[in-house]
Formats: structure tokens, C-alpha cells, sequence
């Protein structure tokens, strides 16, 4: 369940992030809100997994996959292009999650 959990930890983050973007620095009004309620949301969620995750995994997550899943919607809804070192860096983030999943014992 906390890993279900901390998934929509991330999709609420990504979303707040994106309505970030949107919100123009927070002078439009319903940009604004949904950003606003998306990160209590997410954090609140996040504060649930890291009942069961430790606090460095969990965070490792939320936050790598978040930049990759902001990055990308960044290139594709907002024509941000990333240049090759951004994309290997991001690579290297995925793949570190990938390592603590697969290989470490301490992702709960």
C-alpha cells in the first residue's frame, strides 16, 4: 500500500509543479488553488509512506521521479528542450532508483 501511496504522492506533486508553471507566479487564480492543493496532498501522502519507507528512499523517489516526470512535461507541453546532459542525468536518476529497488534492503 505505501508504495501505491507514494505513486500518487508523485502524480500530485507533478501535477501541483505543472500548475505551478501555469499559475504565473501564482496571479492567476485557479492555477493557484490546484497548486496549492496538490502539494498539501501530496505531502500529506508522503507523510503516510514514510510511516512504513525510510525517510531517504522514499524522499529519493518522490523527488527523482518527480524532476524526470516535470521534465518531461516540460518538453512536451511546454516545448522546454532538454540538452543530452540533462537527459543522461535524469537516466542516472531513474537508474538509481532502480538500484535501490532491485538491490538494497532498505526500501521497505
Amino acid at each position: 500500500m505505501h508504495w501505491f501511496l507514494l505513486i500518487l504522492a508523485i502524480a500530485f506533486e507533478t501535477v501541483g509543479t505543472t500548475a505551478l508553471k501555469v499559475s504565473d507566479g501564482f496571479t492567476r487564480l485557479v492555477p493557484s488553488a490546484i497548486t496549492l492543493t496538490c502539494f498539501v496532498t501530496s505531502l500529506v501522502l508522503l507523510s503516510l509512506v514514510l510511516r512504513t519507507v525510510p525517510v531517504g528512499v522514499a524522499y529519493a523517489i518522490w523527488s527523482g521521479l518527480g524532476i524526470v516526470l516535470i521534465a518531461a512535461i516540460g518538453w512536451t507541453a511546454f516545448d522546454q528542450r532538454l540538452d543530452a546532459p540533462a537527459i543522461i542525468g535524469m537516466a542516472l536518476i531513474v537508474a538509481g532508483i532502480v538500484v535501490m529497488q532491485v538491490f538494497s534492503r532498505t526500501t521497505g
